[in-house]
């Protein structure tokens, strides 16, 4: 397992290239910095994509954000429920 230090990054989210924007955009609202991972992808070509799936669009984040990004992933989700 691997532990979570200021060095490290990590994938937080993967998704369709939409749900992967709103997710970005309420990350770097709250003073997240991200990377986007296979955006182009879900750009060419988004019938390819499925939701964390192969081919998703994945958001990459520092390690020492992860707490408070899990919880905005997690009340992302639960909104779209």
């Amino acid at each position: 397992m691997k532990t979570k230090n200021d060095n490290n990054i990590i994938e937080v989210f993967a998704g369709t290239s939409l749900d992967a924007a709103i997710v970005n955009s309420l990350l770097e609202d709250s003073d997240i910095k991200t990377f986007l991972k296979d955006e182009f992808m879900g750009s060419i070509a988004p019938w390819q994509v499925s939701a964390g799936g192969a081919g998703a669009v994945k958001i990459i984040i520092n390690s020492k954000d992860y707490d408070k990004a899990k919880l905005i992933i997690e009340k992302y989700e639960e909104s779209r429920k």
